[in-house]
């Protein structure tokens, strides 16, 4: 994250002795990127974060490629997915590549156990629902809107609210960032950029959590999922300082840009990670040239893949899109507007539509569990 935060407890120096009142020694855990050459924060515990109860088993779980298919377009309709699992088991895939892995998920239940990803920072959008997360750091409550974007680990467990609950999930090897154009040599955002420092919701801190006994946690690891049970409650921590925390940002407070005539995707660009990009379309206002063409005009984008999860709104350069649909435009195929679209959009002053963008510049490989989604006639829509 851009900015410093400090929450609880903490001594006046790194690496020092920091006791209770009754003179107990607090215990130091450093959390950092890049060994110790990148952002971290320093966090300390009642009990020693490496005390373990009992080494559980080991769940394999991979995501299956379709299997040799058509390279072509695809429309991935995800509300007809049933609702499955928790936050984590419910998880569909949709595509993925070395550098991500993409699902949406209607979970039925929130985490009641203890949950930390080893091997991939999430990105996690919520469409529909409400809830709390608890983490390690404080909590954060979360609805519609939001993103969450939550480091690698990060211990956290999830009590949803009653209702619909719909989510699109980025899991990515590389660290979700700001851009580095959106901030100065110090690291504070920006006057162009969309959004500033007031916008983000940091984990509001909650009292350290003191207890003994057998609490179940399951490690998320690139080849499946490991379960330990911890001798101590993970929540712990009496105070942490840092740049390395969860944190949330809603859509509804990117602030788009809007060009005399059609701006390309990046002037929508919201966060960045090795290999990829995440884009917001927000309802704004469109072009003010007098014969601007409003919506995208037909592209090919040679060295990236696209895929959009349309969350609400008319969505223009598209027929047959519905909430929850995904998009994937692979490299090596021209999109855009279907038949018709183009001159419908004449004199168009605004769009409604509300959408999230994820491009990679390294192929998508498209999932086996997505294809009961799937429409297998999307390539054929641009006929006329």
């Amino acid at each position: 994250m851009a900015f410093y935060v400090q929450r609880g407890s903490v001594p006046p120096k790194r690496h020092i002795q920091h006791k209770s009142a009754k003179g107990e020694l607090y215990y130091e855990e450093l959390v950092s990127r890049e060994g110790f050459s990148d952002v971290y924060s320093n966090l300390y515990h009642i009990h020693l974060p490496t005390a373990v109860k009992q080494v559980g088993p080991f769940d394999p779980v991979r995501n299956e490629r379709a299997g040799e298919k058509p390279h072509r377009h695809h429309h991935f309709k995800t509300f007809r997915l049933g609702k499955n699992g928790d936050w984590v088991t419910g998880r569909v895939a949709i595509a993925f590549n070395d550098d991500l892995a993409l699902y949406t998920a209607a979970p039925r239940a929130g985490l009641e156990y203890f949950y930390r990803n080893a091997h991939a920072d999430e990105t996690i959008y919520v469409h529909k629902g409400r809830g709390e997360m608890e983490t390690m750091y404080g909590r954060l409550v979360f609805g519609e809107g939001d993103y969450i974007v939550i480091p690698r680990g990060v211990t956290y467990r999830v009590a949803l609210e009653a209702g619909d609950v719909r989510l699109f999930v980025v899991e990515s090897r590389g660290p979700v960032r700001i851009p580095e154009h959106y901030r100065s040599e110090h690291g504070q955002l920006l006057e162009h950029a969309p959004y500033c420092e007031r916008d983000f919701r940091v984990p509001d801190f909650r009292p350290a959590i003191d207890e003994k006994g057998e609490f179940s946690v399951v490690v998320k690891l690139r080849e499946g999922l490991q379960r330990y049970v911890l001798a101590h409650h993970p929540f712990d921590v009496v105070g942490w300082d840092g740049f390395y925390y969860p944190w949330i940002f809603n859509i509804a407070d990117y602030m788009p840009k809007v060009g005399k005539v059609h701006l390309p995707p990046p002037a929508h660009l919201t966060f960045d990670g090795p290999g990829f990009v995440i884009c917001s379309f927000v309802p704004r206002p469109f072009d003010f040239h007098e014969h601007a063409v409003p919506i995208p005009y037909s592209h090919s984008n040679v060295d990236s893949d696209e895929v959009l999860y349309y969350v609400e709104g008319e969505f223009m350069s598209r027929k047959g899109i519905e909430p929850g649909s995904i998009t994937l435009h692979p490299a090596g195929l021209p999109h855009g507007p279907q038949p018709g679209l183009v001159e419908k959009s004449l004199g168009a002053k605004e769009t409604r539509e509300l959408a999230v963008m994820v491009d990679t510049f390294k192929p998508l490989v498209v999932a086996k569990a997505s294809l009961e989604a799937d429409d297998p006639d999307y390539p054929l829509s641009w006929s006329a």
